[in-house]
């Protein structure tokens, strides 16, 4: 009798002592965290023989509040608190350059983006980090669109579609999840691997890793197969290729302190005052988010 109870106990202490981890977020109602994102993407297009290259630098704040928590699920608040902006073409030279807090009532561009800010959206996340619903990002569309000034019809639905393709309640909820969906639904210990994926305009199914776990901090790395897929009425890119991913998380909280993420993509790009010419392109993006407070 006694050997079986040792027995019984030894198995209960098995996945501690093969240091096994349920690694998950555990946040708490009322936790706020804000991530400062700094994104590069270049983009090469190959037109008649030529080059364009155009560059987009972004950088903001985003701010999450943890409004709510029901067993594994999460109601988080998301925040733009900063947001700059710019674009250059080898064509056409500086094509925006906004910062959104320092608002130009003269300039348009200006108007749409600092709307943007300190307007919450709403998820609702697993504590793996599957985001299953954001509401409001179509309710700040609407407000962008406002904020712009614009009453031509053709002039306000075409911007609404671009806005919407980027803010929408559905392109925050793709969007966000490429930064929180890293947990497995199960107990891993270091070493070990496992997948996921989501999909939208970019598609992608990761495989994760856990690099490795101290007392204060998880560290695992993905490589990702990916398809972009970008449908506008002026363009259209249709491009695939890898990503790789390196976090650093807090192990308490499971909120990440650090990530980077590396993507090429090759494939087509065609537009619209070129018919249906496809227009070889290559995108290479850089992304970090670090936890700043």
């Amino acid at each position: 009798m006694k050997t079986f109870i040792f027995s019984i106990l030894l198995l209960g202490f098995m996945p501690f002592c093969n240091g096994q981890e349920k690694l998950q977020y555990n946040l708490k109602k009322g936790d706020v965290f804000q991530i400062r994102q700094v994104a590069r993407q270049d983009i090469v297009q190959e037109i008649d023989g030529a080059s364009h290259e155009v560059t987009n630098d972004i950088s903001g704040t985003l701010e999450f509040k943890v409004t709510g928590k029901t067993e594994d699920i999460y109601a988080i608040d998301i925040t733009f608190r900063d947001l700059w902006m710019k674009m250059t073409s080898s064509m056409q030279g500086e094509v925006l350059n906004v910062n959104a807090r320092e608002l130009d009532p003269e300039n348009v561009q200006s108007r749409i983006f600092h709307s943007l800010l300190n307007e919450p959206v709403h998820l609702v996340m697993k504590s793996n980090g599957d985001i299953l619903e954001v509401k409001g990002g179509d309710s700040i569309v609407a407000k962008m669109v406002r904020a712009s000034g614009l009453q031509e019809a053709f002039a306000v639905n075409m911007l609404r579609s671009s806005l919407k393709n980027e803010f929408g309640s559905k392109a925050m909820s793709e969007s966000y999840e490429q930064m929180t969906f890293i947990y497995p639904d199960r107990n891993i210990k270091v070493g070990d691997t496992w997948k996921n994926s989501y999909s939208g305009k970019l598609k992608a199914e990761t495989l994760w890793k856990l690099d490795s776990v101290n007392t204060k901090n998880v560290s695992i790395s993905g490589i990702a197969n990916i398809l972009v897929k970008i449908e506008e009425p002026a363009t259209t890119m249709v491009l695939d290729g890898t990503q790789n991913t390196r976090v650093t998380t807090d192990k308490k909280s499971g909120f990440i302190l650090k990530m980077r993420v590396n993507g090429v993509t090759r494939g087509y790009s065609t537009l619209a005052q070129m018919g249906d010419q496809k227009i070889p392109t290559t995108i290479t993006s850089t992304i970090t988010y670090e936890l700043i407070q």
